[in-house]
């Protein structure tokens, strides 16, 4: 299995510390007439946590699908190690290193915690067996979810054979975690991870995401929570009107500076939140 180890995501010098890991510049998404994307700029620094707020119809949801290869941009690029790509399918984005843990989980309720790892990556047995017969090596595939999950702290869950159905929301959470950070070496993007989660489940994700980010594996995340939010990022990206209009410095602005920036309320200058060159705009 391909897991996450600290050399696999450092950078290999100071320069390369401060070169992003992943960027967008200019990023055009439009719908017929409607603009969801109206010329959007985007940056994750290596082994950073960057939050990602906006108001409904921001453009932040469009944005991340561009950045996930579910949604193919008219204008604009995205450079992933300062190299431009082009994603027309999720499948593309995976080569790239970059796995996306979705609102709904998409796991397999009926398969088993293994099965679900490795679904579309299955591990076929050695030799004719897997080559002619293609048969799989379920063997290997529990041993080495096993573990994974050992290693990101999950091992509340007692038996790897355990159908995902009948797992709580958290642990199911859990598992769609370390699917993307088995196979995601470069960028790992989270969308409402939180999202009908309990008190004690929710605190169990958002350690998640600081272990990953401590494995040096930088994280987008995506969330309406903004408490939530503010505990794990290190920086937060405000999407309105389909452009980044600030980033925000949680150890420096408040939750309630980051929702009026938001919300048109506060012009970010103001407090002297970082904006997007030519493109922050006041209030209204």
């Amino acid at each position: 299995m391909n897991q996450v180890a600290p050399d696999a995501v450092a950078p290999s010098s100071k320069a390369d510390a401060r070169r992003p890991v992943m960027e967008a510049h200019g990023l055009v998404r439009t719908y017929g007439k409607v603009v969801a994307l109206d010329h959007c700029d985007f940056e994750l620094l290596p082994g950073e946590v960057m939050g990602v707020i906006g108001d409904n119809g921001a453009g932040k949801s469009t944005l991340i699908k561009c950045l996930a290869g579910a949604e193919t941009p008219v204008r604009g690029e995205i450079l992933v190690d300062g190299q431009p790509v082009h994603f027309s399918s999720p499948l593309d984005a995976r080569a790239a290193g970059i796995e996306t843990v979705y609102q709904n989980l998409a796991v397999c309720p009926a398969l088993d915690i293994a099965s679900n790892l490795y679904l579309g990556r299955e591990i076929r047995r050695p030799g004719a067996l897997g080559s002619v017969f293609r048969m799989l090596d379920h063997g290997r595939m529990r041993q080495e979810a096993n573990q994974l999950l050992a290693s990101l702290g999950l091992m509340t869950i007692q038996n790897i054979r355990q159908a995902v159905e009948t797992l709580s929301g958290g642990q199911r959470q859990g598992v769609a975690v370390a699917r993307a950070a088995a196979f995601g070496s470069r960028v790992l993007i989270m969308d409402e991870p939180t999202a009908a989660l309990g008190v004690r489940e929710s605190g169990r994700v958002l350690q998640l995401i600081r272990d990953l980010r401590e494995r040096g594996l930088p994280i987008i995340l995506i969330s309406h929570d903004i408490p939530h939010l503010f505990e794990v990022a290190d920086r937060v990206h405000v999407q309105r009107l389909g452009r980044r209009i600030a980033i925000v410095d949680p150890k420096v602005h408040s939750m309630t500076e980051a929702v009026a920036i938001m919300t048109g309320a506060l012009d970010p200058r103001t407090i002297g939140a970082a904006t997007d060159p030519l493109r922050a705009t006041m209030p209204g």
